[in-house]
């Protein structure tokens, strides 16, 4: 009964958002407790307090790229356009123009780049982070970061991934700059 709940929870979720989620079936069908244990980090994932939605998806896209810049980066994207953020703020996310982003998308953006890198930047960007959105926007992003890069892997390790296609913003196609993609 449970696994045939979560199957019908999971094809409603591919055809909401218009992903395949077949790796998500191969968990199910090796463990429905993994199954359960992995839908766990769905609630990291999601977290986000004290912080816009430009700068928490910028965050969450440019970790998203350092892994992959298929579906995942597709259904993030597609996310961030349901939640209100503009299709020009996720191109210019998307292209690394951080100069074109705004204040606060480029401080979520950078923020995340730099953690990716171990750059020693990410101190003073952590900084800045917690002087404009507090110890829960620091949490938001920090979680934005990981739980980010998660979902591509798994979907590598089972034979899920795919190569890099363009991204739809605003029902355009978008070049991804290539240097974000697999940069970190």
């Amino acid at each position: 009964m449970l696994r045939w709940l979560i199957r019908r929870r999971l094809a409603a979720f591919e055809r909401d958002w218009d992903y395949d989620a077949s790796y998500m079936r191969d968990i199910l069908d090796a463990s429905t407790d993994a199954c359960m244990r992995f839908a766990k980090i769905e609630g990291i994932a999601k977290y986000r307090e004290d912080v816009p939605p430009e700068a928490w998806y910028a965050a969450k896209i440019a970790a998203t790229l350092a892994e992959d810049c298929g579906p995942c980066t597709q259904l993030a994207v597609t996310m961030a356009e349901r939640e209100g953020v503009g299709p020009d703020v996720l191109r210019q996310v998307l292209a690394g123009n951080e100069q074109a982003m705004g204040s606060n998308v480029a401080l979520g953006f950078h923020f995340a780049r730099a953690v990716l890198a171990r750059d020693p930047a990410a101190g003073d960007l952590r900084e800045q982070v917690l002087r404009r959105w507090g110890p829960r926007g620091l949490v938001s992003l920090a979680f934005a970061v990981a739980a980010s890069r998660v979902f591509p892997n798994v979907k590598y390790a089972l034979g899920h991934g795919r190569a890099c296609v363009r991204v739809r913003v605003g029902g355009a196609d978008t070049e991804v700059r290539p240097a974000l993609a697999n940069a970190a």
